[in-house]
């Protein structure tokens, strides 16, 4: 139980890489809140997940949003010690064909978001004497790719954004790291891959031969989480099936 009596929030818990990520947590021990749009999606998440898990239902990109979601985090489990920055959209596009909109929308998302639940989050981490900030970048963080100039750039900035709050917070044992997956076989990945021929060509650009799994992820969520990483933090964990080692 490497994260007994400790409680976490998951942003974009409802699915993929963030629903793995809270059920690995429960398993070891913790006290699990996740957060997404999707009501819905969440409660049926949450009675997967099982144990202790509370759903919230937030908007991250407000901050309206971010204080309901903490709010109910401490009103149920009083504390908050470790934080997965996991909720994000792709929206496709290049720098041409993007709209302002979907330029907008990926940014409030994917690094806003992050700011404002890191924000709202920090002052309990403070209270519990430390804490676990856990942000969920991209291989496209560290390499391009076509069609995914928004998305690109959003998730460059988790990864330099983890390194600049790691320094601030570091003297507050509250530590800040970033995981960036290759391609996971999640719902989002999903959408891009209906064309049978377009997967094979995507799962030919990584070295093992496949895509990820949700897992993967989970478990090097679950080391950064537990205090056997207690002298990580600023760290860029990326977990791509050799993608962006070519």
């Amino acid at each position: 139980m490497r994260l007994a009596d400790k409680v976490a929030i998951v942003t974009g818990g409802g699915s993929g890489i963030g629903k793995a990520i809270a059920m690995a947590f429960v398993r070891e021990g913790a006290q699990v809140v996740i957060a997404g749009r999707d009501r819905e999606k969440l409660e049926r998440a949450a009675a997967e997940i099982g144990g202790d898990c509370l759903a919230v239902s937030a908007d991250v990109s407000s901050a309206k949003g971010t204080e309901k979601l903490v709010s109910a985090a401490i009103e149920k489990f009083t504390r908050i010690n470790i934080l997965v920055n996991n909720a994000a959209v792709l929206l496709p596009g290049t720098a041409e064909s993007l709209s302002e909109e979907d330029f907008d929308q990926t940014f409030d998302i994917n690094v806003r978001g992050l700011w404002l639940v890191t924000r709202a989050v920090l002052p309990h981490m403070r209270d519990a004497a430390g804490g676990s900030i856990i942000n969920i970048g991209s291989v496209l963080s560290l390499v391009g790719a076509r069609n995914r100039v928004a998305y690109s750039a959003s998730k460059g900035a988790v990864a330099a954004m983890t390194k600049a709050m790691a320094l601030d917070h570091a003297a507050e044992n509250i530590r800040v790291n970033c995981i960036c997956p290759g391609i996971v076989e999640t719902e989002m990945v999903a959408k891009f891959s209906t064309d049978e021929n377009a997967r094979k060509q995507r799962v030919a650009l990584h070295p093992m031969g496949c895509f990820g799994q949700p897992k993967d992820i989970a478990n090097a969520a679950v080391f950064l989480a537990s205090d056997e990483s207690g002298w990580t933090t600023g760290s860029v964990l990326t977990i791509d099936g050799g993608y962006s080692a070519q």
